[in-house]
């Protein structure tokens, strides 16, 4: 009766409610676990294990050869062979022995320590530190030493050279920079021409104010890729007539800008029209420009707008492909991180260890601004949903 009592004071639906988004949150973390712990494995390990064996040890099926036969010594009636089977490179130095087996489609047929009697008076013992003794009731006939197989569980072991090498002789660092470069002002340009266009669109009375903010919601939903060709081919002919290079950061960031201005200005001018009309009015009262009041009161209380518009807008852009490679180029120095990755997909599709470690450094920046402006996303966007003048 308690607990009956104790779901009904919690509230069943509440309840369920929590336990979905915690599965749901679980769900979507997962995968970003799996690359973080990826990332860090060397590429023997992924190949044979999965990563939630990563902090427990996997099993690795190996093979190995025994001693020559040259080197076995009499021991009264018998001969025997001993040493390690971690003597060969085809097990692990630092593994430990599970299982052994003298057949490849048995190779778990005996447990680690376990006598395993092979017929013709041979017998042989593989402890689960690798050390074994082969024994024989006569020569052995071999020319060479016979082959074992193995499962050996390998401890953990986490390296930080796929990092390297991705931070180094795979280019990722000038393209991850090259991101940055693209990102940051490509999402500070907006916020501030947005800023200035929904505190007119808001507070500021004047003909075709209507028409405008209606402009601004149709640009909303036009396709990106429909106006790429127009865009370049416009960006190209002002660029002859000033004398500018046809590639540059500064034509990607007002094209970024210009994709991005129609969701920040509808975002922000529904935010700011929602603030208090007292506020505004008693500051103009007291003699305050329009300048005066955007700058002393608005912009402070529209920060939850802002940072959830700098957040769409900068994962936007630190994910984009498509207008990085039209508007500024693919060579090696004007490469951003998506487009490095996706050459790195084509010529390392094998190479996991290299591949994780490049997608984890892709998501690192942004899980770092999503974590750092999350708690104005949801009061920005309620705020924006709900008032309007």
């Amino acid at each position: 009766m308690s607990a009956v009592a104790s779901l009904r004071r919690i509230g069943l639906p509440r309840l369920i409610v929590h336990v979905s988004v915690l599965l749901i949150c679980i769900l979507w973390m997962i995968p970003t676990i799996g690359i973080f712990v990826t990332s860090f494995r060397e590429a023997g390990q992924i190949a044979s294990s999965g990563w939630w064996t990563a902090f427990t040890g996997a099993a690795e099926t190996s093979a190995a050869r025994l001693g020559d036969p040259s080197t076995a010594r009499q021991d009264g009636p018998n001969y025997v062979i001993s040493g390690s089977v971690f003597d060969d490179q085809g097990a692990g130095p630092n593994g430990s022995v599970q299982a052994y087996g003298t057949r490849v489609a048995a190779p778990t047929e005996f447990a680690a320590g376990e006598e395993a009697d092979l017929g013709d008076g041979e017998k042989l013992i593989v402890n689960d530190d690798g050390s074994y003794t082969y024994t024989k009731n006569g020569p052995f006939d071999d020319k060479r030493g016979k082959r074992v197989y193995l499962s050996v569980t390998q401890p953990p072991s986490f390296t930080l050279d796929n990092y390297r090498t991705v931070l180094t002789a795979q280019g990722i660092g000038q393209s991850f920079v090259n991101s940055l470069t693209v990102a940051i002002p490509a999402t500070i340009i907006p916020i501030l021409i947005s800023a200035f266009a929904a505190y007119a669109l808001s507070w500021m009375h004047f003909p075709g104010r209507t028409i405008i903010i209606a402009v601004v919601v149709g640009l909303i939903v036009v396709p990106l890729q429909m106006s790429l060709i127009p865009l370049l081919t416009m960006y190209n002919n002002i660029g002859a007539f000033f004398g500018v290079p046809s590639r540059s950061y500064v034509g990607i960031w007002l094209a970024h800008a210009a994709f991005g201005m129609p969701l920040a200005i509808y975002l922000l001018r529904n935010y700011i029209a929602g603030l208090p009309k007292e506020v505004i009015e008693s500051a103009r009262v007291d003699g305050a420009s329009d300048f005066e009041i955007f700058v002393k009161i608005v912009l402070p209380l529209s920060f939850p707008a802002l940072a959830s518009f700098a957040i769409f807008q900068f994962l936007w852009t630190w994910n984009d492909l498509l207008v990085a490679m039209v508007l500024l180029g693919t060579g090696k120095d004007q490469l951003v991180l998506t487009g490095a990755l996706n050459a790195l997909l084509g010529s390392m599709g094998g190479k996991w260890e290299i591949l994780t470690a490049s997608a984890f450094i892709s998501i690192l920046v942004p899980i770092i601004v999503f974590f750092a402006l999350q708690r104005y996303l949801v009061r920005g966007l309620l705020a924006g949903s709900v008032k309007g003048g």
